[in-house]
């Protein structure tokens, strides 16, 4: 059976819940609900497993907070005995608008705390990223209340779609591959 890692980026705690830092979070949550999964707390991040068309997706939500994500990568690849290109990890990004996903094989952290700390564990880049548009609709010097704010009431359908269309991309992911799954995924249009 095929194994991958999907790593969904966040905060623990409930003043993290549902911001725009820890879509990483909502995104592996509701595709784990969606495959009748129920995540356990386990070393270094809360654990779940789903078993889909002959794989197996090891589904984890580090608890070791967003700039220690490395740390939980690694443990959780190693211990599952992974190969690093079955490897997920789903990620808020400010560069990118709101109506926009972004999948790709490597790429810098480009300022994203949690990847800088996962690319210094691993010592590469050259891992596969879902990168969630989270906008850059913010004042000068108030990008980290952006970041951990919960989305605003007009933003919530759009962020609930790609949410959807992020448990498709998953799913797209481990079972035709990256280079297919970003030709998909890099040119869906949101409204």
């Amino acid at each position: 059976m095929n194994k991958f890692l999907i790593i969904g980026l966040g905060n623990t705690g409930d003043e993290y819940r549902h911001t725009r830092h820890n879509i990483g979070f909502d995104v592996l949550t509701a595709f784990v609900l969606k495959h009748g999964g129920l995540f356990k707390p386990d070393r270094l991040a809360d654990v779940a497993e789903v078993k889909w068309k002959g794989r197996m997706l090891i589904c984890i939500r580090p608890t070791t907070f967003m700039n220690l994500s490395g740390k939980a990568f690694k443990y959780w690849m190693d211990k599952e005995k992974i190969e690093l290109e079955n490897t997920l990890t789903i990620v808020d990004d400010l560069a990118l608008p709101l109506d926009k996903l972004r999948v790709r094989g490597s790429g810098s952290d480009a300022g994203h705390n949690g990847l800088k700390d996962i690319q210094l564990t691993l010592g590469t880049d050259q891992y596969a990223k879902l990168r969630f548009g989270i906008g850059n609709d913010f004042p000068k010097g108030r990008q980290v209340d952006f970041v951990l704010g919960r989305w605003q009431p007009a933003e919530i359908p759009l962020v609930e779609q790609k949410i959807n269309r992020c448990g498709e991309i998953i799913e797209s992911f481990v079972s035709i591959g990256l280079e297919k799954t970003m030709n998909m995924a890099n040119n869906l249009l949101f409204e």
